[in-house]
This record gives structure tokens, C-alpha cells and sequence, in this order.
């Protein structure tokens, strides 16, 4: 993002020289002689950095530079004044102002001093990102032995040289925030930060607050100026889990940083740039929650410059064996236990099981199966008696049931099973509650 300069001179001389001598330095900048509108433009647009003469018509460079650190504007200040006016200086580096140069001012002086601004505001920036990105996990692999994630994976190989936004869609559990992660880490932003939040977990109001920051001010107990995800994922990624949850206050705010690459702080009143890739992610119908008005068709058009379907686990059965050892391998050591793998009666029920909570379920039987297994291999016993109940009860020569009415039934017994606990339930299945709740309400 290009460093931005607003200058305030009323020599006009002074203002065109100091302009086409910063642009020449590839800085973008703007003009003008009268303190009051620099004020005005500083409000309505972001600038990094405020040049300001110390006498100016309608407001002097002393004020301005008031005005700017009472509003908490995030501008830096280098204050122009007279040679000899030493006391004007002193009464603005305690104000607030980074640095001060005196007329007639040295230019090549100037210059390194803005070059010192710039270069510890991108730093900062930078900083903030990798802190970020340093929770990532940045070693990310997947299972793929089954013919539908091999295409899935060919189809993100395929498009690695591209920037557009992906919407990624499937059942709760298939592996999207995985998939997520491999298409940037795989993309020419793998260098930048990838960034993930679930609009389902939070209100609208902390939602907001998460995404596009907030200004000091802003709401009870918001005590400081706050970045959001969009401004700290700026030049990488932002992940958006179950974006069908987001209110739709909160989806015209998102699509107008996809269109117009801006944003405001909660609170705020000027506009932050900003150059993020959005992935978000489904588990619901999309065409459904548009026609029921509680998602933006415009937005989803949007998102869904590339769509990536991942099947269910039940779908692509070859994965759950190769998963099997990758979970086993990846828990095993925590138990400081011998287990080579599974019997083959354990996989038989593996391998017939629906998996209503997909890989994240199977991983959750995996790890649970370890803890309880005091043989050298898995056997049926160490696997969930919901498990076996589940098969026994999906063979009905009368009738046969929909994925939807066992997923229902399913759900149920488990949370029957965990005394009506709907958070552990929805935790063993490796759901989210909103999910279960779902689950249980479908008719």
C-alpha cells in the first residue's frame, strides 16, 4: 500500500516544490494552503504522514496538530517552521509531533526524515502481521487417496497463479479451513499473513468489532484505537468459516471492501485501504439462505469467483482408511502407548459408518479410541457404542432412511448419551452447536 502524504503550506511555492519532490521519492500526495481543510481531508481520508507549516489561514500547525491526536487520527506529524522559533518547536514535540523541520529547510533532510516515518510504520505493520501469522500452521497436508479430493486438489494447483476469492462449500467437519489454508499457502501471498475467523461464534457487535476494528470511543469499553483482521490480513488472506451466519449489516460492510478494497473502523469516519484474498466457507445451501433473504446475492457473487466443493467423508470412502493412520500417528505419542493400528473388525465398522460429523468426527473417534484401547491394536470395543447402534439401526427392509433422519437420529442419541450436554455433544461430534441445533430442528 502506497505511503500517503498530506501537506499543509500557504506558500504556494513551498507546497508544489515539496509535492513533485515527495511524488519523484514514489510517495503519493496531496495539497493544500489552508489549515481548516487539511483537517477536513486528513478526517475523510487516511494519510500516514501530515507535513504542516506552523502559520497557515484558518487553523496554525499547532492545532492541527492538536485536533489530530485528540481525534486518535493515526497520522504522523512533522511540523515546518521558522528558523529561530525554537520555542514553537518545543510546544509541538511535546504535543505530539514526530519530528519538525526549519525554513529555509534542507530538502534532502526532509526526505530522510519522512523515509524514517515510513519505513517504522511499515515495520509496525509488518509486526503486527507476523504475530498473527505466527499461530498459523504453516505445515498444512491432507489426505487425498479418493478420486474427489485428488480433483479437488488438481483443481488448487490449477488456479495457484491466480488471486481470486474462493467460496468453499460441504457438510460441517469435510476439511474446508484446511483446504483454506492450502490454497494460500500454495498462492503467490504464501509469504503474507493468512488470517481465519467463525462468523458463527460471535455476536454481530464483537463480529464487527474483530473484522474492521474500532476507533477509541466507539462503545462502552473500547478503550483504544483497535485494527481489525481485514486491516491486519492486509496483502495475505482472511478466511471466513460459516459466512451464511454473518448479519447482513455486516455483508454489505464486507462487500464494499471486495469491491472497493476500503473499509471503516467501527466508529470511524474515515476509510482504511486495504488488499485482502476472501475464502469463505458454508456448510449450508447457499441458493437456499439467498432465497430466504438472509444472504446477499451480490455478495456471494462475489465470493464465488471459484466454488469448491468438498464431498462428505461418506462420499469418498477410500480417504478413511489413510486418515485412520494419520490420526493415530498424529495422537499416539501424547498417550505414550503401543498401538501399531486398527483390527480389521475396527476398520469393517470404520469403513460402513456414515460419519455425520466427517473427518472432524473420525478424528475425534480416533483420538478417543486411543485413550481407551489397552491392546496393541484398535478394536471394536475401543470405538463409540453410538457407532454400532448407528449401523444396527440404518438397515430397515420396510424402509430406508435419508442421511438427513439418521444424522437426526444419530444426534440425538448422542446427546441423550452425554445427559443432554448440547456443547459436549456437539464437541463429540465434532460439530458446532449451531449445527447440532440445526440438525435436531430439521423435520
Amino acid at each position: 500500500m502506497a505511503f500517503k502524504i498530506l501537506i499543509a503550506e500557504d506558500e504556494e511555492i513551498t507546497l508544489k516544490h515539496l509535492q513533485n519532490a515527495l511524488q519523484k521519492e514514489g510517495y503519493l500526495t496531496a495539497g493544500t494552503q489552508n489549515g481548516s481543510d487539511a483537517l477536513r481531508k486528513i478526517e475523510e481520508d487516511h494519510f500516514d504522514l501530515l507535513i504542516a507549516d506552523i502559520k497557515m489561514p484558518g487553523m496554525t500547525g499547532i492545532e492541527l496538530l492538536e485536533r489530530i491526536k485528540e481525534r486518535q487520527l493515526d497520522s504522523e506529524v512533522i511540523i515546518i517552521t521558522g528558523f529561530g522559533s525554537i520555542g514553537s518547536v518545543v510546544d509541538a514535540m511535546k504535543k505530539g509531533a514526530y519530528d519538525y523541520v526549519t525554513k529555509p529547510f534542507n530538502l534532502d533532510e526532509l526526505l530522510m526524515k519522512v523515509g524514517k516515518i515510513r519505513d517504522q510504520r511499515a515495520l509496525k505493520k509488518e509486526n503486527i502481521a507476523l504475530k498473527a501469522f505466527a499461530s498459523a500452521d504453516r505445515k498444512v497436508s491432507i489426505i487425498a487417496k479418493s478420486e474427489p479430493m485428488n480433483s479437488i486438489l488438481a483443481v488448487i494447483e490449477g488456479m495457484k497463479d491466480a488471486d481470486c476469492n474462493v467460496l468453499l462449500t460441504g457438510e460441517t467437519g469435510v476439511g474446508k479451513s484446511l483446504l483454506a489454508k492450502i490454497i494460500h499457502f500454495t498462492s503467490h501471498r504464501k509469504g503474507m499473513p493468512f488470517l481465519s475467523i467463525n462468523c458463527a461464534t460471535l455476536t454481530e457487535e464483537l463480529l464487527a468489532s474483530e473484522l474492521f476494528g474500532h476507533e477509541k470511543g466507539a462503545f462502552t469499553g473500547a478503550i483504544k484505537t483497535k485494527q481489525g483482521l481485514v486491516e491486519i490480513a492486509d496483502t495475505g488472506t482472511l478466511f471466513l468459516d460459516e459466512i451464511a451466519e454473518m448479519a447482513p449489516n455486516l455483508q454489505a460492510k464486507l462487500l464494499k471492501v471486495i469491491e472497493e478494497g476500503e473499509f471503516y473502523r467501527v466508529g470511524g469516519t474515515r476509510p482504511v485501504k486495504v488488499d485482502v484474498r476472501f475464502i469463505a466457507a458454508t456448510n449450508q445451501n447457499v441458493r437456499t439462505v439467498i432465497a430466504e433473504g438472509r444472504f446477499r446475492e451480490d455478495l456471494y457473487y462475489r465470493l464465488n469467483i471459484m466454488e469448491i466443493f468438498i464431498p462428505a467423508l461418506r462420499d469418498r470412502r477410500d480417504d478413511i482408511t489413510p486418515l485412520c493412520s494419520y490420526f493415530l500417528d498424529k495422537h499416539l505419542p501424547r498417550s505414550r502407548k503401543k498401538i501399531a493400528g486398527f483390527a480389521k473388525e475396527a476398520m469393517q465398522v470404520l469403513m460402513h459408518y456414515s460419519f455425520p460429523g466427517n473427518v472432524r468426527e473420525l478424528e475425534n473417534i480416533v483420538e478417543r479410541a486411543i485413550i481407551i484401547e489397552k491392546g496393541a491394536l484398535i478394536t471394536p470395543e475401543s470405538l463409540p457404542q453410538t457407532i454400532k447402534m448407528f449401523q444396527i439401526e440404518t438397515i430397515e427392509p420396510d424402509r430406508v432412511k435419508t442421511l438427513d433422519e439418521l444424522n437426526k437420529d444419530y444426534a440425538g442419541k448422542v446427546l441423550d448419551m452425554l445427559g443432554g450436554n448440547r456443547s459436549k455433544a456437539a464437541e463429540v461430534l465434532g460439530i458446532s452447536r449451531t449445527s447440532l441445533w440445526r440438525i435436531l430442528k430439521e423435520e
